[in-house]
């Protein structure tokens, strides 16, 4: 039976109790049950319409009543088909205000999330672009986005869901807007965001139209990332950006980082003349720079456990390979001597070992190698373009960014996966995949305790 824009409406799944629609004026007024929207199934009242090509639903959402659970949802979907295990996204408004992008990329997979930083947003708006798939909270982007294939004819809708099996709750959608996107022009945006290893939850810090590169965690719990030639500093609580004081470092690029006292910072800059990248030092909070290498170019990519020496990636008689160089400045050393790139360098958080990125077996694999130079090996093996691996400060977990096999070097605007290895017995796994690349985990960004880690993401809404 069709109601407003909608064709049906149906529940989705194992429901406690038969879920309702109605439509007074323009207020849909949407009861449902069911346990959750989350893992491989989902239990939720759906008002549905089928459509094909580029959309966006937006509506104006309020909750009837206190709510028997606070994690009660009202949402408006995108999704592949009706069964209960059938890929979609959602943003989903709980009752407490959390607001998330929720989705399942394939039919029966486990559920994502990238948690908004913003609560109890009065209007929310889902777009589907290609295979983009975004949010938005009171007409601001909510951070992050999902690539998901959906069919040619695909189903969008407002669901509801209460959080527990027999109990319903209703929630109304008003001012509800089913508009075709069309082709044009896209503004791009950055998300700051965070992953908890444990969950892979995902937390949006902040949305910046612009492009903003990798970040580094503070030990006082915020994340410093470039921009635009500078350095600028957010809470990973969230909130605004404050710019660092770089002096005549005016062009930093995305290799820079902390050391391990968190007193100071390196950083990769290239306001020379000739353009080409140095590395320097200067206070965490700003001051005039220090610089560190004479040769150039020269990128920043690690600081030893101890503080006292700098490793980095550089270009010395037309090759690229791994060198180390005291942090106060002094004579550089070489630890790879191959034709080959290696890039990416970080330590071990015990100094025993500097891993690295390499082409030297083919596709582009992590490495690691002695600091000074000796049992080189390779400790992942993929089909995948593998880069800037990262060893969180327990020395339990290695970070690193998947390409695609066919994309050459570390782009920007590529499909990326953020991928997890287990450093006491080698396994690795996939912990997000996401539309980023160049600028999205460069450089070290685990939390201080290891439980999360911070990285960019990119969307062009």
């Amino acid at each position: 039976m069709s109601i407003g824009l909608f064709e049906e409406h149906s529940d989705i799944g194992e429901v406690g109790l038969p879920g309702a629609a109605t439509l007074d004026g323009d207020r849909y007024r949407v009861t449902g049950s069911g346990y959750n929207m989350w893992f491989a199934t989902d239990a939720f009242h759906f008002v549905w319409t089928r459509v094909s090509g580029d959309v966006a639903l937006a509506a104006t959402v309020d909750f009837e009543g206190e709510g028997a659970d606070p994690h009660r949802k009202a949402c408006l979907i995108v999704r592949a088909g009706l069964e209960p295990g059938a890929a979609y996204a959602d943003i989903a408004l709980h009752g407490d205000g959390l607001t998330s992008l929720q989705f399942r990329t394939a039919a029966s997979a486990t559920t994502h999330e990238v948690q908004s930083n913003r609560t109890s947003p009065r209007r929310i708006e889902i777009r589907r672009r290609g295979r983009t798939v975004s949010a938005l909270v009171d007409g601001e982007p909510a951070g992050g986005a999902v690539q998901l294939d959906l069919p040619e004819e695909y189903y969008v809708g407002l669901g509801v869901c209460s959080h527990i099996h027999d109990v319903a709750e209703t929630v109304g959608f008003s001012d509800v807007a089913l508009t075709p996107l069309e082709a044009g022009p896209t503004r791009l945006f950055s998300t700051i965001e965070t992953i908890d290893v444990a969950s892979t939850d995902r937390r949006t810090v902040a949305v910046l139209d612009r492009w903003v590169e990798a970040p580094n965690w503070t030990a006082d719990d915020r994340l410093i990332v470039n921009g635009e030639g500078r350095l600028f500093t957010v809470p990973v609580a969230g909130g605004e950006l404050t710019s660092i004081d770089t002096g005549s470092a005016t062009a930093c690029n995305n290799d820079h980082g902390i050391s391990p006292g968190g007193t100071r910072i390196a950083i990769s800059d290239q306001s020379a003349e000739d353009g080409l990248s140095v590395i320097l030092t200067l206070p965490i909070d700003g001051g005039e720079p220090v610089r560190v290498t004479d040769g150039a170019p020269s990128y920043w990519h690690g600081w030893s456990p101890d503080g006292t020496t700098l490793a980095f990636c550089a270009q010395r008689d037309g090759v690229y390979g791994i060198f180390t160089v005291p942090a106060d400045g002094g004579e550089e050393r070489r630890l790879t001597t191959a034709v080959h790139l290696d890039d990416g360098p970080d330590y071990s958080p015990d100094g025993e070992w500097i891993y690295f990125n390499s082409d030297r077996t083919g596709l582009m694999q992590i490495h690691r190698v002695r600091p000074d130079g000796s049992d080189l090996e390779r400790v992942v093996e993929s089909g995948t373009g593998d880069w800037f691996p990262h060893v969180s400060p327990d020395g339990r977990w290695m970070v690193h960014l998947a390409y695609a096999p066919e994309v050459e070097g570390h782009p920007r605007d590529q499909e990326v996966s953020l991928m997890l290895t287990d450093r006491a017995d080698g396994s690795t796994r996939t912990i997000a995949k996401l539309f980023g690349g160049q600028g999205t985990i460069n450089v070290p960004s685990w939390s201080p305790d290891s439980s999360v880690f911070a990285f960019v993401s990119y969307a062009y809404l």
